[in-house]
This record gives structure tokens, C-alpha cells and sequence, in this order.
């Protein structure tokens, strides 16, 4: 290399290459260097997209990966995951240099971050309660943040300390807003019903601004800081001189709660966004409405663009909408979140939009086209907010899944992998004989994968509206799916073809099964019902009623002449497959009943509740006969070993718990990382295998009848939040984009399949004779 005049003269192509993608592999991977660096050549390579040099010239060979997760073809937009918080991340923003970006949690903190280098540069700790939203001040000194602690707090940015608490309001506040250029004043909009203004460089309030009735939303500065707009849950929209604190206008329209309204760039408009579905225009002037634009539903926040000739509002429908201010026609229609839109917000020369979604998705749109030009797929969780640094280069997220991302607005390179769901995953299930996978997502999809080569195998589309679950028939022929649009879907695993849509249901369904000879299916729904179907026919052949309220689930006993569904009003009821008549309710729980399951022999029945306690009941006689006690919340689930003898109940306490049905007594307690929703005993009884991986179960293995097989288990694969784990050792660490929303695993092939949020289903295959000794 060459310099000519501080210029870059001859150069190497491929060595400029090399050094941008060891950038992005840096900032992809910053959190495992720092925390286990070997994890560097396992981890980081395997993740790494298939074009990366890096990965090209440093993967070898992991003898104990047999089968390697299908990753990007190449690097998309994103350019680095944040993590740090422990609690839902409500807000985040850049600062005005761009330098940093200020992220505000329910954690309790703020936390700044460095855009360069994604280092974590500041946690402003103070605040008692959950923190709302934070802004920077005009010239990037001063944080203000709002929480929940009826407070809002300064921060001097440079050293993280803080430098004023500004207390008066008497309930949690929402938002905080710097008026711009000088930053002198502050305002804060209250549950209180108030928005009060302070001054920065005392911390006094110098203005409480009072007629609200309901809790204030936001508030916001007009242009030249002479006004205040304010909006609530009163449906009134109202505006204040800023000099003097009065009201100057009450604008009343609106037929449901308020969420935000703002000035146009000249100040001569006002914008409010409401839950009754509508956005309206207002005349600052005049306090006359003069434009209402509208959605299908609750508008979660309206913006004008920079030159005033548009507005950008979002949707609970779903939708984002450009609006001409002058006319109050729509002129584009943005859509493809699958989710509530919770904003969206243009960039500064107003040729883009950003919008966040609770589908988990940051989406870029060209306002010119209306075209979607990016989808920023990877977080786990609702993203509730969006925006974009001072130089549009970036754009921030923020979301309920604790993280916070930063994605480059140029690349808007595509994402090779993307070839599955198109929605978070919510169920992933082998087929009896572990050929398939079954999963299903909030794409409104079920698809079918061959798990010896990882490949799709079928899309089954259909359904109109979330799938909820899917399930094998006994001989895999079938898969029943149950769905959010009142149907189960009956459908051919050879072919992937439809053949039967089970409709009758008038609410969405919750669950389906097969019948043990795979003649019946049973469908639990909140319409109240349980419904019979005959697989051949698709036919109705028996409607169960007799809940009262939302039929959670439902189960066949084992020889098929019994079902046992169990619902929120806190029975288990028993009915007659043939008959279709109730032969027992199971009364006994205080609060909803989740599940209930059958003993092999058919002689029992165990039901999980929200009231804390696993129930033992005699089918013969319907009487309870033991009350499992020691959880210390809701219980999802519990299943029987197959000789009966042993009841394993999962909880949202994070623990598994094993019972003896005979002495009604708990044998062990087992911690586990997560909640545990689907679980069933290995053949041999040693062990569980359940929807985040198998535990172990120490006290089957050490008795006196399995001692033989404590030497053949040598392996127990698990899956944590970041981490597959073998023996609940740390092995494989996992990217937040390649985390778990669902699991499944083949403890006989070693085969983990892991479904994730963005839509990924991955599959990981490990050898266990070619690991480290230290693992077994």
C-alpha cells in the first residue's frame, strides 16, 4: 500500500475486504470475545456468514459438530446487538453528535453506548422504578430521564453522574422533552395528569400546566419554545404558552385515549395519534380541527415530515401510512409488519421511514415508492422504538427483548437464509419416527423439514391468522394444526397437501390432538368447546360443552374412550369419546387449569394450575387423591413416567419438579434456565426430554433399579438462554440471533432443532464421542 498526499494511492481490493470484514466480525462477536474468547473459534466462526473471509480462512473442522447450522449467506444491516440490560428496553436515542446513543430500561437504568465500537460507556443508576424514556439535550450534555419513581433525573454525560433529581409529580411519568436550542427547559408529562416544565440549570419547576383529567401521555415543544402540546387519555389534545403556563386551547375531537401529538416544523399544525383510530389535524392558531386521517384501528403515534407536506402514522392495524397534510389524503399504504406498528419516523431529508413493530422487525421504507427496502429481522421480542442517528447512517432500536440493535442504513444487503418463516417460531415438533419436523409461527404457517439434511420439505399454507400449534398423528402421515382463525387444518406429510379444514369453532383455537389409533382429533378452543373430528371425513362428530369459559387444552386417555380438557374455570371435566356425554368434573383448583394428562394405565389423571399445585385424580371415581404442593408459581404442565409411579411438573418458577404419585411426596428439584412448555420421560426413565433439551434425573439414575443405566447416560444436552449446554457445561454459545423461541431434541441422534424469533429454524447435530472428557 501506497499514501499519496494523505490520499489512499494503489491499494489491495481483497486486503480492504479483509480488514471490513474482520470489522463486522468483531462487532458481531464483542460480547463472547469478552466474555469467553475461545468460544472465537466455535462459536464465532460457525455463526459467521458463509461469505465471510474470516470465516473462510479460520473454520476448520469441530469434530464434534455433525451437522453445522445453515447461516447467512452474507452480512446484513445489522451491525451489532447491545446487551447489558436485564428488563424490558423502552426507549433509545442518539445523541445530537451521534456518538452515542442513550438507552432507557425497566431495569431501572440508563445506559450509554458508544456507537463505534458498541462498548457500553456509562449505566446511570438512580431511578427506583421502571424508566420510561430519555432524551439527550440539545448539545449532547445533559441526559433527562422519566420513570416510573414519579421522578426525572439529569445526567452529565461525559462523567455519568448525576447532577439533578426533579420531583413534584405525584405518579409515573412517561416522557421528558428538552426544548431545543438551548436546553434550559425540560418538560415531563405525568399519570398525574400534569405537565410540568423545569429548569435545567437550577432543577425548580418554573410550571405546572393543569386541566387534564387522565393521564398525560406526551408533551411536547412547539418549534420556537412558545408553546406546548400535551396529549391524554381525557381524548383531548391541549396547548400551553410555555411563558406564562396557561392553557391556550382545548382540542377535542378525539373518542378514545390520546398517545402522542406533535408540531409541524413551522408550528402551525398539530398531529395527534389515538386509540380511537383516527389521526387529526389541528390549527395551532385556531385550535380547529382541520383533517382526519384514518386507520383500522388504534394509530400508536403520527410525525410530520421534515418539509411538512406529509405524515407518517402506525398501527395496531398492523400498517404504516403516508398522509398529504394539505388534502388529508392517503397516499401510501406500508405494509408487511405482521404485528402492532409501535412507530415510525422519517429520516431528515424525508425520503425514508423507520418503523418498529412488536413482530420483533425494524422495517426501512422508500417514501417515494412505498416500497419496503430493508427488514431488520433478529430481535426476540416486541420493538418498541426506532430512530436514526443525526447523520441517517445508522438507526437505533430498541425492544422488550433487552437488547438494543444497531443496523446500517446503506448495505441493504440481503440476508441469504431468510428462506423460512417470516415470523417468530413458536413450536417446533419431531414426528414419531424423527424423520420430520413440524413448525409452526405467527406467519401463519406450518412447514415440515427433513432433519438428516436440515432442509425445507414442505410449506403448508393456509391458515388466515397465527397458528398456535401443530401435531404428528401417531403414524406421521398427518400433521393437525390449530389456529387463531377458528380452524384445525388436517395436512399430508408426503405431499404437504391440505386435506381437511376442520371448521365450527366461533373462537380462535388453542390446541389439537390425535386420538391414540390416529381416527380422532380433539380441539380445545376459547370458544368453550371441546370439538371431535373424524380424520378420515373432516366431519364434526361431537361438540363437548360444559366449560364455562376457555378450554386450555385436551388430551385422549390411552385407549382413546376418554378425553379430558382442561379450562379457566378451574376444572378438568371428562368426557365419553363415543357419547360425547361428561362422566366427571374435576373440581378442586382456585385458579385457571392449564393442563391435564392421563397414567399409561388410564387409572389417573394429573392437571396443572396457576394456583401453584400439581392435582392427582381417580378416573373411576373423579375424587382427588393428592395435592402436589412446593411450586411457587403458575404450573404449565405435568406428565406421568410411563409406569405411573412418578409425576414431573414444570413451573414459571424456573424449576422441574419430580413427584412419587404413591407417596405424594417430591424426589428432586431440578433449576432450569427458562421456562419448561412441552416434556415427556425418556423410555429408560433416566431422564426428561423436554422443549429446551434433556435433564438428567438424578434420582432415577442412582436407584437401586437403573443403576446399570448411570454409566450409559453420558450426555445431556440443554439449551439456555445464550448457551447449548452438554452435561450443563457451557459447549456452544449462541448468538441473539440464533437463540431459541422453541426447541426441539432427538436425544437418540443428538439432534438439537432450534426455532427461532426472526424465523430461523436451525439445525445442530453433536457426536458426544468426539468431545472433550471434561463434557461427559
Amino acid at each position: 500500500m501506497t499514501w499519496k498526499q494523505g490520499q489512499l494511492g494503489d491499494y489491495d481490493p481483497g486486503l480492504l475486504e479483509l480488514a471490513y470484514d474482520a470489522k463486522r466480525f468483531v462487532l458481531y462477536m464483542r460480547s463472547i470475545i469478552e466474555m469467553a474468547p475461545l468460544q472465537v473459534y466455535y462459536s464465532g466462526l460457525l455463526f459467521t456468514p458463509q461469505s465471510s473471509l474470516i470465516r473462510g480462512g479460520y473454520l476448520k473442522n469441530i469434530p464434534w459438530v455433525t451437522m453445522e447450522p445453515k447461516v447467512a449467506d452474507v452480512w446484513s444491516s445489522l451491525i451489532q446487538t447491545l446487551e447489558g440490560h436485564t428488563d424490558d428496553i423502552k426507549s433509545a436515542v442518539f445523541s445530537p453528535d451521534g456518538r452515542l446513543v442513550a438507552s432507557a430500561s425497566s431495569d431501572k437504568t440508563v445506559r450509554l453506548w458508544d456507537t463505534s465500537t458498541g462498548k457500553q460507556c456509562g449505566v446511570l443508576q438512580g431511578h427506583t422504578k421502571e424508566i420510561a424514556s430519555a432524551v439527550f439535550s440539545p448539545n449532547g450534555k445533559l441526559i433527562a430521564s422519566a420513570s416510573w419513581d414519579k421522578t426525572v433525573r439529569l445526567w452529565d454525560t461525559s462523567t455519568g453522574k448525576q447532577c439533578g433529581v426533579l420531583e413534584g409529580h405525584t405518579s409515573a411519568i412517561d416522557s421528558v422533552v428538552f426544548f431545543s436550542p438551548a436546553g434550559k427547559l425540560v418538560a415531563s408529562a405525568s399519570w398525574d395528569k400534569t405537565v410540568r416544565l423545569w429548569d435545567t440549570s437550577t432543577g425548580k419547576p418554573c410550571g405546572i400546566l393543569e386541566g387534564h383529567t387522565e393521564k398525560v401521555n406526551s408533551a411536547v415543544f412547539s418549534p420556537d419554545g412558545k408553546l406546548i402540546v400535551s396529549a391524554s387519555r381525557d381524548c383531548t389534545v391541549r396547548l400551553w404558552d410555555t411563558s406564562t403556563g396557561k392553557q391556550c386551547g382545548v382540542l377535542k375531537g378525539h373518542t378514545n385515549t390520546v398517545n402522542s401529538a406533535v408540531f409541524s416544523r413551522d408550528g402551525k399544525l398539530v398531529a395527534s395519534a389515538s386509540w380511537d383510530g383516527t389521526v387529526r389535524l389541528w390549527d395551532t392558531s385556531t385550535g380547529k380541527q382541520c383533517g382526519i386521517l384514518n386507520h383500522y384501528h388504534c394509530v400508536t403515534s403520527a410525525v410530520f415530515s421534515p418539509d411538512g407536506k406529509l405524515i407518517v402514522s402506525a398501527s395496531w392495524d398492523r400498517t404504516v401510512r403516508l398522509w398529504n397534510t394539505s388534502t388529508g389524503i392517503e397516499c401510501r399504504v406500508l405494509e408487511g409488519h405482521t404485528d402492532t406498528v409501535k412507530l415510525a419516523v422519517f429520516s431528515r431529508d424525508g425520503k425514508l421511514v423507520v418503523s418498529a413493530s412488536e413482530d420483533c422487525t425494524v422495517r426501512l421504507w422508500d417514501t417515494s415508492t412505498g416500497k419496503q427496502c430493508e427488514v431488520w429481522k433478529g430481535h426476540t421480542n416486541d420493538v418498541n422504538s426506532a430512530a436514526f442517528s443525526p447523520d441517517e447512517k445508522l438507526v437505533a432500536s430498541a425492544s422488550k427483548d433487552k437488547t438494543h440493535r444497531l443496523w446500517d442504513t446503506s448495505t441493504g444487503k440481503q440476508d441469504g437464509v431468510w428462506e423460512g418463516h417470516l415470523g417468530r417460531v413458536v413450536s417446533v415438533v419431531f414426528s414419531p419416527d424423527g424423520k420430520l419436523i413440524v413448525s409452526v409461527s405467527w406467519d401463519k404457517t406450518v412447514r415440515l423439514w427433513d432433519t438428516l439434511t436440515g432442509k425445507q420439505c414442505g410449506v403448508l399454507e393456509g391458515h388466515t391468522d397465527w397458528v398456535e400449534s401443530a401435531v404428528f398423528s401417531p403414524d406421521g402421515t398427518l400433521v393437525a394444526s390449530a389456529s387463531r382463525d377458528k380452524t384445525v387444518r388436517l395436512w399430508d406429510t408426503s405431499t404437504g397437501m391440505q386435506c381437511g379444514v376442520l371448521k365450527r369453532h366461533t373462537h380462535w383455537v388453542n390446541s389439537a390432538v390425535f386420538s391414540p389409533d390416529g381416527k380422532l382429533v380433539a380441539s380445545a378452543s376459547h370458544d368453550d368447546t371441546v370439538r371431535l373430528w373424524d380424520t378420515s371425513t373432516g366431519k364434526q362428530c361431537g361438540v363437548l360443552k360444559g366449560h364455562t369459559t376457555d378450554v386450555n387444552s385436551v388430551v385422549f386417555s390411552p385407549d382413546g374412550k376418554l378425553v379430558a380438557s382442561a379450562s379457566g374455570d378451574k376444572t378438568v371435566t371428562l368426557w365419553d369419546t363415543s357419547t360425547g356425554k361428561h362422566c366427571g368434573v374435576l373440581e378442586g383448583h382456585t385458579l385457571d387449569v392449564f393442563s391435564a394428562v392421563f397414567s399409561p394405565d388410564g387409572k389417573l389423571v394429573a392437571s396443572a394450575s396457576r394456583d401453584y399445585t400439581v392435582r392427582l385424580w381417580d378416573t373411576s371415581t373423579g375424587k382427588q387423591c393428592g395435592v402436589l404442593t412446593g411450586h411457587t408459581r403458575d404450573v404449565t404442565l405435568a406428565v406421568f413416567s410411563l409406569d405411573g409411579k412418578l409425576v414431573a411438573s414444570a413451573s414459571y418458577d424456573n424449576t422441574v419438579r419430580l413427584w412419587d404419585t404413591t407417596k405424594k411426596k417430591i424426589i428432586e428439584i431440578i433449576e432450569t434456565d427458562g421456562t419448561i412448555k412441552a416434556m415427556k420421560f425418556s423410555n429408560d426413565g433416566t431422564h426428561l426430554q423436554t422443549s429446551r433439551g434433556i435433564l438428567e434425573l438424578r434420582s432415577s439414575l442412582f436407584s437401586a433399579t437403573n443403576r446399570e443405566l448411570a454409566h450409559r447416560l453420558t450426555h445431556s444436552l440443554y439449551v439456555t438462554d445464550q448457551w447449548i449446554t452438554c452435561n450443563m457445561k457451557k459447549l456452544l454459545w449462541l448468538p441473539v440471533d440464533y437463540r431459541s423461541s422453541c426447541l426441539a431434541v432427538n436425544d437418540t441422534a443428538n439432534l438439537l432443532t432450534i426455532g427461532t424469533a426472526s424465523g430461523r429454524v436451525i439445525f445442530i447435530s453433536i457426536d458426544f464421542t468426539a468431545l472433550p472428557a471434561a463434557y461427559l
